[in-house]
């Protein structure tokens, strides 16, 4: 069976996880990276293993050989080399989120729609059995009727004016690089006790921190849903937050311990808990593979099987139009828009 060859735009921290995860795929490889920085190229092909290195994102995208790019530069880029990649036939998995805002996203589903390729966003968490774990919970009412949703992902950031977390003008911030995360999870749990795969909220209010370098530094949001169903999603770049999921329900709480990351390297199983007034019992989730691989293998499956969308509970083009729908509203409601948006 024919291999799916994969095309790296970028070499960062997240690229170089993705690259050593995806050793473990069993349908596809690494084919060729590309950087502005032809020695980084070349070190992270070295590292790596793979036979291309390019010292322009356009040249491997020109590449024949390569049939889908994963897109890990800085948020501002991400929308562009979707549409370049799909204009040339290759199937995209870009990083999140998918876009600045949501008139971007939805140009970039516009127009990757007339290409005939697969595109998602790169939720990685949604792929892992977990998820689908706590649907199955969810949809068994294991905790009854569901009230409140709490989500939250923080990390303390080296502070760099210039480096991608704090920096105005690469679109960054809090919201856009973490919040997406805790947004998403709150819009599919809604979704599943509506028997829906994701539900929008009705009320997106917000507060938070606007620094020095006129980014959102931490910010709170709080989302209303119909049902009165209220989600409480918190994310930070300048200090760690718990980050855990916990979901309110007249009989229980269901807890996911680490839901951004389940299982990281595969070794360790990923763990929810149940709380039953003082009983509390643990579901362990054990996969073998790491989580990128995972991601991975989802996304080659979907190329083989000629899909030009994720299967459920990945990221449909839709879901993915509804989230940053929220993150510009929740933008909005601290007061923060990028200088460079045409919204």
């Amino acid at each position: 069976m024919k291999k799916i060859k994969w095309g790296i735009l970028g070499t960062g921290s997240i690229a170089k996880k993705f690259a050593f995860d995806l050793k473990f795929s069993k349908l596809g490889y690494l084919y060729a990276v590309a950087s502005r920085n032809i020695e980084r190229a070349k070190n992270f092909a070295e590292e790596f293993g793979c036979k291309k290195f390019y010292s322009s994102y356009e040249d491997l995208i020109e590449d024949k050989e390569v049939d889908v790019v994963y897109i890990s530069l800085p948020h501002i880029y991400h929308a562009e080399w979707s549409i370049k990649a799909a204009k040339k036939g290759k199937h995209v998995l870009c990083e999140k989120p998918l876009a600045v805002n949501y008139k971007e996203a939805e140009r970039v589903i516009s127009e990757v729609s007339k290409c005939n390729v697969f595109l998602m966003e790169a939720f990685m968490y949604r792929c892992h059995p977990q998820i689908m774990k706590l649907i199955e919970l969810l949809k068994s009412k294991e905790i009854g009727e569901v009230s409140l949703i709490k989500a939250s992902f923080g990390f303390k950031a080296k502070f760099d004016p210039f480096g991608r977390v704090f920096n105005h003008e690469l679109a960054g911030g809090s919201i856009l690089d973490v919040g997406c995360y805790p947004i998403s999870i709150a819009r599919l749990i809604v979704g599943v006790l509506k028997n829906k795969m994701f539900d929008e909220p009705y009320e997106v209010v917000g507060f938070g921190k606007i620094g020095v370098t006129n980014v959102d530094e931490y910010v709170v949001g709080i989302l209303r849903f119909k049902d009165d169903i209220i989600a409480e999603v918190s994310c930070s770049i300048t200090f760690l937050q718990e980050n855990t999921v916990k979901i309110f329900g007249e009989k229980g709480i269901i807890t996911l311990i680490n839901p951004w990351h389940a299982g990281l390297d595969g070794k360790i199983p990923s763990l929810i808990t149940i709380q039953h007034n003082d009983i509390t019992k643990t579901i362990e989730i054990s996969n073998n593979l790491p989580l990128y691989t995972i991601e991975a293998e989802l996304v080659n499956n979907c190329i083989l099987e000629n899909k030009t969308q994720a299967t459920y509970p990945a990221m449909s083009w839709q879901d993915s139009l509804g989230n940053i729908s929220v993150l510009d509203k929740l933008r909005f409601a601290i007061g923060l828009k990028y200088n460079f948006e045409e919204i």
